[in-house]
C-alpha cells in the first residue's frame, strides 16, 4: 500500500459508501475506525494489512473524520485479533480464504503462464495478487505468497532446464559441468574470458577473440539449443550466469547449473562471432587510414623539396 495520497485520491478510494455504513453501524470507538480502514484497505489491495502502520496517514485522518472517532484511537485497535472482522469483510465483498489446493493451483498457473514471460519478481507477485482478486480469493499470508512464488519459479526453472539438458546430451552436459569443477583452471579461465569484452581495436584483440571462439566451440554445443525460447528469457539466464563464479555454479542444482552454463556459452559464442566481424571491419578501416596517412606524408614531403 502506497503511503503518499493526494486529497482527491483519498476521497475517491477511502470514502465509506452506503453498504459500508451498514457494516460499521454496530461498531464504536477504535473498533469502528479500525474496521472502516480495514474494509477500504481490502477493497483497494484485495488483502488485509498485517500492521497498523500500513494504513496511510491521510486515509486514517480522513476515515476518522467520517466515523467521528479520533485518529489516535486507531492504536487501540487489535488488528491481529480481528478475525471476526476479516470474515465479515470477506463475506460482504464476496471473497473467501485461500486453501492449500488454491496455492497449488496458483503455483502451477504462475509456473506455466507468468514465469516464462515475466522475469521480474515484483511483477510475478503482482500477477499473483491480481489473479487472486479475479478469482475472489484472499491471498495467503505474505510468507505463503513468497513460498508460492519460489515454488513456481523452481517449477518453471525445472521445466526450462529439462529440454535444454536433453538437447545437450550426456557428452554436452559433461563438458559444461567440467568447466566449474574444482581445480579446473582451464575451465575457470575460459569462463573468465567469456565475461570480458574484446577491448580496443587491434591485431591483439582480434587474435584473443579468435582464441576465445575456438575454445568455446570445443564444447560443441548443438545448433538451436534455445531455438524455441524467447531471447528475453535466454538473456536473463545469461545475465544471471555472467555474474557467477565457478563456486557459485557449484552451489546451484545440477540442472540449473548446466542450463546457466549453456546459456552463457551459447550466447557468448554468437556474440563473439559478431564481435569478430566488427573487429575485422574496424581493423581494415584502421589499416586503410594508416596507409592513407603514410601516402599523404610522403606526398607532402615531395612537395616540400626545392630543386638545387
Amino acid at each position: 500500500m502506497r503511503q503518499e495520497w493526494s486529497p482527491e485520491d483519498v476521497v475517491a478510494c477511502w470514502t465509506l459508501m452506503d453498504g459500508d455504513w451498514d457494516l460499521v453501524a454496530d461498531k464504536s470507538g477504535p473498533t469502528r475506525l479500525g474496521f472502516g480502514l480495514m474494509l477500504k484497505f481490502f477493497e483497494i489491495e484485495a488483502q488485509f494489512p498485517e500492521f497498523i502502520e500500513e494504513f496511510p496517514q491521510p486515509a486514517v485522518e480522513y476515515v476518522a473524520g467520517l466515523v467521528t472517532v479520533p485518529a489516535a484511537e486507531l492504536a487501540k485497535y487489535d488488528l491481529a485479533g480481528a478475525k471476526r472482522h476479516r470474515k465479515q469483510i470477506r463475506e460482504a465483498l464476496g471473497f473467501r480464504p485461500s486453501t492449500v489446493a488454491d496455492e497449488e493451483r496458483l503455483t502451477e498457473w504462475l509456473s506455466t503462464e507468468v514465469c516464462p514471460v515475466e522475469l521480474v519478481e515484483d511483477r510475478q507477485r503482482e500477477a499473483l495478487l491480481v489473479q487472486c482478486r479475479v478469482e475472489r480469493i484472499e491471498p495467503p499470508g505474505r510468507t505463503r505468497v513468497e513460498t508460492v512464488l519460489v515454488a513456481a519459479r523452481n517449477r518453471w526453472e525445472r521445466a526450462f532446464c529439462t529440454p535444454t539438458i536433453e538437447r545437450l546430451g550426456d557428452v554436452g552436459t559433461a563438458r559444461l559441468l567440467a568447466l566449474v569443477t574444482e581445480d579446473n583452471e582451464d575451465g575457470a579461465a575460459l569462463l573468465a574470458s567469456l565475461k570480458r569484452d574484446p577491448g580496443a581495436v587491434g591485431l591483439d584483440s582480434l587474435l584473443t577473440e579468435i582464441t576465445k571462439l575456438n575454445d568455446v566451440r570445443k564444447l560443441e554445443l548443438p545448433e538451436g539449443l534455445f531455438a524455441d525460447c524467447s531471447e528475453k528469457m535466454v538473456a536473463a539466464w545469461r545475465a544471471r550466469a555472467i555474474k557467477m563464479y565457478p563456486s557459485d555454479f557449484r552451489d546451484t542444482a545440477e540442472d540449473v547449473r548446466i542450463t546457466l552454463l549453456a546459456a552463457l556459452c551459447s550466447s557468448r559464442q554468437a556474440e563473439i562471432t559478431d564481435a569478430l566481424v566488427e573487429l575485422l571491419v574496424a581493423l581494415v578501416h584502421k589499416i586503410n587510414a594508416r596507409a592513407e596517412r603514410r601516402v599523404e606524408k610522403q606526398l607532402t614531403a615531395e612537395l616540400k623539396k626545392v630543386r638545387g
